[in-house]
């Protein structure tokens, strides 16, 4: 038999399928006996059949390198799921329709009285030196106040089990296609799995969104006009644009596809004419969205665009200006803000941060960088950080000069030992380390959690770096009803 539980080693881990010695979680109890007794030989069909799958998906992710520019990857995946009983998962969907409302609200008053501001409880200056703060938003009012219509929140869990939100992504979070892909691709190896067992299903997902947008739509009529704005087929999230578009039934368009007319509302170039667009789904960044409000060469975005918006004439999800909360910085204060505009404690907690912005904790992180995981506030998928352990002496030094030179720009947090979860080693179940993102919708009517998220996983034995781009993989996300075990 290819998968022994008895010598699979998790001393000090928590891993997420098993405990000590080799006994399976309750909610994993049927998939390990299912691995524990395929052979060398099925399990290799298995990898074989998931890897043709989605090459005939043509599911792929775009990375850059200066030597080699823009190469198209297949998706690396793993075949073995992970596993979350739904006892557990209803208190993490809890925690995170707590914090997107808290978020949302934030941002709002950010763009308006700025109560928080004035109590003394976020610091004004944070705004002035915010990469992500959008004077041209100041006093809109978007439908409901909802600034962050899509959320993906990163979440991990440490030594002990506990669960922890390790950072939101407010302005275009990406990966939930390949959530759904991944899950596409192990109904069609492991067919039986689903059968018996009640994993509860993340399909609804596109339908979900499109709801959310339609109800953003400025004109009441049945069907709005809904399209995808995307940078084009050189982003490397161009296939989830692709996707989602095709899964919403929503047309997929660039900046040029678009016009603003002297009515300020926004038309779509047909070949029948012109056509009116009621809301956006845009994967722009903010700067690059319109070259009259924001960057004056983007051919990527509409001119006009945010004229349209201001008037309501628009919907745009998520709405420009909603990344002034998605910063590292303002991470740290995101308990507080829950408190304030809530009233409530934090149903998940944030990691521990040092801000650097802070005397005392700027002391502490130059002294004890060997220990931290240092991050700048608004970089992503894992670049332009460092990891204190595994750094040199010279690497150290350099992130203790970036630190002294602008405080404001970074964060520390300690190393925790994020929990694993077998993985498909050369035929061996090995334990690498993984995160979590699940992907909230927020409309005017409705807060939707997905069902798990998209699970990324250190493909790399002994890393914590998730990320694709990084050498990462990803696996299915299995919620689990348990009720009985």
């Amino acid at each position: 038999m290819a998968i022994r539980w008895g010598s699979y080693k998790v001393k000090g881990l928590y891993d997420e399928l098993i405990r000590v010695a080799g006994k399976p979680r309750p909610a994993a109890m049927e998939l390990c006996q299912y691995l524990r007794n395929l052979s060398d030989s099925e399990l290799d069909e298995y990898r074989v059949a998931a890897e043709m799958a989605i090459s005939v998906m043509g599911i792929t992710f775009t990375v850059y390198s200066e030597e080699e520019g823009s190469i198209d990857r297949a998706w690396p995946f793993d075949i073995i799921p992970r596993v979350i009983p739904k006892s557990e998962w209803m208190q993490v969907e809890r925690g995170l329709k707590q914090r997107v409302l808290a978020l949302n609200r934030f941002i709002d008053d950010i763009y308006h009285e700025q109560k928080i501001v004035g109590e003394g409880l976020f610091p004004a200056s944070l705004l002035d030196n915010s990469v992500n703060y959008r004077k041209q938003c100041i006093g809109i009012d978007p439908p409901g106040g909802i600034w962050a219509h899509i959320c993906g929140s990163d979440l991990v869990r440490d030594k002990n089990g506990e669960i922890y939100v390790l950072e939101d992504n407010l302005r275009v979070p990406s990966g939930v296609s390949y959530m759904l892909e991944n899950r596409q691709v192990m109904k069609r190896v492991f067919p039986e799995l689903f059968e018996d067992q009640s994993i509860l299903p993340v399909d609804d997902y596109p339908s979900k969104l499109y709801d959310m947008l339609a109800a953003l739509s400025p004109r009441e009529i049945e069907q709005p006009e809904i399209v995808v704005l995307t940078p084009g087929i050189y982003n490397s999230a161009y296939f989830e644009h692709a996707y989602l578009a095709q899964q919403m039934g929503a047309e997929l368009v660039e900046g040029r596809d678009l016009v603003v007319e002297k009515d300020d509302c926004v038309y779509m170039r047909t070949v029948d004419g012109l056509a009116r667009v009621d809301v956006i789904y845009r994967r722009i960044d903010d700067l690059f969205l319109d070259p009259e409000s924001f960057h004056p060469k983007s051919y990527l975005g509409v001119p006009g665009l945010i004229r349209a918006w201001k008037a309501g004439n628009v919907a745009l999800a998520n709405a420009p200006g909603a990344g002034v909360a998605d910063d590292k910085v303002v991470y740290s204060f995101v308990p507080d803000i829950i408190r304030f505009y809530l009233d409530e404690e934090p149903l998940i907690g944030n990691v521990p941060t040092y801000k650097c912005i802070d005397k005392a904790d700027k002391e502490y992180v130059l002294e004890h960088i060997a220990e931290l995981v240092v991050k700048p506030a608004n970089e992503s998928g894992g670049y332009g950080m460092l990891i204190g352990p595994q750094a040199t002496v010279k690497e150290r030094e350099h992130f203790k000069r970036l630190i002294k030179r602008d405080p404001r720009n970074y964060i520390a947090q300690p190393m925790l030992t994020l929990s694993t979860a077998p993985t498909l080693i050369n035929r061996r179940a090995e334990p690498r380390h993984l995160d979590l993102r699940p992907f909230i919708l927020t409309s005017p009517n409705e807060v939707y959690v997905t069902t798990g998220g998209l699970t990324r996983v250190a493909l790399r034995k002994g890393s914590i770096v998730v990320n694709s781009s990084q050498g990462g993989g990803s696996k299915d996300t299995w919620i689990i009803e348990d009720e009985g075990l």
